[in-house]
């Protein structure tokens, strides 16, 4: 928005009261399409362009009387942070789309770098395990387009893993807050916040940056994460969790829900099964993403489709019988009719060469970097 706009300040003014929520500013806006005259207006006249009780009117006309809108544009000035309203043309269209947008949100960064037509949402546990932290970052490492922007939630697990993929791979990323600029929260991923920055991505909140964070906050942002997405990838989620929230979010906002599936014995599997039994699509290749959003795919060369590994002599058949799960030696022996010796032979060359790796006593597992 345009810092200049006179309306501006009061969009701030009304963003740093705490008795006010989006649905209200934005009625408030549509009912009096100047945020000035509202700023000022009676408490009678808001009473009743509003939802809010009597109560909740008195507490905000208590808490303007204690907000100066004309320092507010400095304030902004003075933490590099812009700001967008839902009256601006520069309103993510994605966003603008969905139930209960936020009608003023704050950034660091460059939406503008940001492809926010080619959107996708990664979500999942905070204790992701080893296995869906490697898918993930697998399949955000193949991707066959980098020409997109990958929007997560900045917290501990999937998330980090997410950001922490996209930037090692030269994908933009955006992390949407759920507190204000003053509380980077949580602190153990301060470093990731900044590498976004660094990197001409972008980080997102909705709160005024004096906001702290809230419980209430992080499954209220998740609506941004989806929304901004045109669809949603869940790495991981128990059955109880902000990632389930995420993904039925983005279901209510007609966006598509994917999931990577996992070993049915983990814990934090279950959401994922739960959401796959109620039509959410498996992703187990970058390629499916790609084509459940139809996005387009650029056409490989000939010699790139036809490009295969050299193996030598049996190390083809063992490696055809091994997957990310781990088999044991004499399962290996009985899938591919070789002597043991002959097995651990080849397992020991597949293994120099990265194409495997030894999981416990005598079980082994493919890689994912091959």
């Amino acid at each position: 928005m345009n810092f200049n706009n006179p309306e501006l300040k009061y969009w701030l003014a009304f963003s740093k009261c705490n008795k006010v929520g989006n649905v209200f500013l934005e009625k408030i806006y549509d009912s009096f399409k100047s945020l000035n005259e509202a700023w000022h207006a009676s408490s009678s006249d808001l009473l009743f362009y509003s939802d809010l009780t009597h109560k909740q009117i008195e507490e905000f006309a208590q808490e303007r009387k204690k907000i100066n809108p004309e320092q507010l544009i400095d304030e902004l000035f003075e933490k590099n942070i812009s700001v967008i309203t839902i009256a601006d043309d520069n309103y993510p269209p994605l966003l603008r789309e969905i139930p209960k947008r936020p009608a003023i949100f704050f950034f660091r960064g460059n939406l503008k770098e940001c492809n926010l037509s080619k959107t996708l949402a990664v979500v999942g546990s905070r204790k992701i395990s080893k296995y869906a932290s490697d898918v993930l970052t697998q399949l955000i490492s193949d991707f066959p387009s980098k020409d997109m922007t990958i929007i997560s939630g900045m917290a501990l697990g999937a998330d980090a893993c997410a950001h922490q993929a996209a930037l090692k791979n030269g994908i933009k990323t955006i992390a949407v807050l759920g507190s204000g600029f003053d509380y980077i929260y949580p602190r153990e991923n301060i470093n990731i916040y900044k590498k976004i920055l660094d990197d001409n991505g972008a980080v997102i909140s909705e709160y005024y940056f004096d906001m702290s964070p809230q419980p209430w906050m992080f499954p209220h942002r998740n609506r941004i994460v989806s929304g901004l997405s045109q669809g949603t990838l869940i790495a991981e989620a128990a059955e109880k969790s902000g990632a389930l929230i995420t993904a039925r979010t983005a279901l209510e906002q007609n966006r598509e829900v994917m999931c990577i599936p996992g070993a049915i014995t983990n814990p934090n599997t279950k959401g994922i099964y739960k959401l796959i039994k109620e039509g959410a699509s498996i992703v187990t290749e970058p390629q499916d993403i790609f084509n459940y959003l139809n996005w387009k795919i650029e056409d490989k060369t000939a010699s790139e489709k036809n490009k295969t590994t050299d193996f030598l002599d049996n190390e083809e058949k063992v490696y055809k019988t091994l997957s990310l799960d781990p088999s044991t030696l004499d399962e290996i022996i009985s899938k591919t009719n070789l002597s043991a010796e002959e097995i651990l032979i080849t397992l020991t060359t597949l293994e120099l060469k990265g194409f495997i790796q030894k999981t416990g006593t005598q079980q082994y597992a493919r890689t994912l970097k091959k």
